[in-house]
């Protein structure tokens, strides 16, 4: 494991830098708000499985208004990371039509997007979603980074997200920063050597190259 200067050192210099989206980037978890949207909000609380959704393009016209806002200093963050030519990634266990919103409004390309994809019949009944996903297995987010190091060439990428599968993601990341400012999981505390809880540290922290 890197110490905390040593992560601080990595993430100045990165090549990428990959966000996890669900409690970071947004404060919700996508799955939750895409349960209220279809009414089985308390359902999906209790047991993640069996709601259906009508259809996909329902749900992508009309994203649950708190998810449309992000706050400032990640917008500035990833701004300030695309004008140091650091490429920015979303990896999320989340789904892609949720994940794809967010980059959007972070001017994010759709191609730097990983999450699980939603199927649908042909009537558009929820059909289940797409196994074949790195994203959909365990120690997905890892072998994305391991996916994006080789077909990039990159040396240097960094992880930043709230959970242990972020957590888990270090290596193939070089370093892994532990996100607290929307939930705080003492496991990922503990074991993170460089821990935030807002994203106005790292920008401070990209001032000081």
């Amino acid at each position: 494991m890197t110490t905390e200067s040593q992560t601080k050192e990595l993430f100045r210099r990165a090549e990428a830098v990959c966000f996890d989206v669900d409690s970071t980037v947004i404060k919700e978890e996508g799955i939750d708000e895409l349960a209220k949207f279809c009414g089985v909000g308390d359902a999906v609380t209790e047991m993640y499985e069996g709601f259906c959704i009508w259809t996909n393009s329902a749900f992508t016209e009309k994203v649950p208004c708190s998810m449309d806002i992000l706050s400032l200093p990640i917008v500035e963050l990833v701004d300030r990371l695309h004008q140091r030519n650091i490429k920015v990634f979303l990896i999320s266990g989340g789904f892609r039509c949720i994940v794809e919103h967010v980059a959007t409004q972070l001017n994010i390309p759709l191609h730097h997007v990983y999450a699980n994809r939603l199927k649908f019949y042909f009537n558009g009944e929820y059909a289940g979603f797409d196994e074949s996903q790195p994203t959909a297995e365990s120690g997905g987010k890892g072998k994305v980074i391991s996916m994006l190091k080789e077909q990039y060439g990159f040396k240097t990428v960094v992880m930043i997200g709230d959970g242990a599968t972020d957590l888990e993601a270090c290596p193939p990341a070089s370093a892994f920063i532990g996100f607290g400012g929307n939930v705080t999981r003492p496991q990922v505390k503990d074991r993170s050597s460089w821990y935030v809880t807002s994203f106005g540290e790292l920008l401070k922290e990209l001032e000081k190259i």
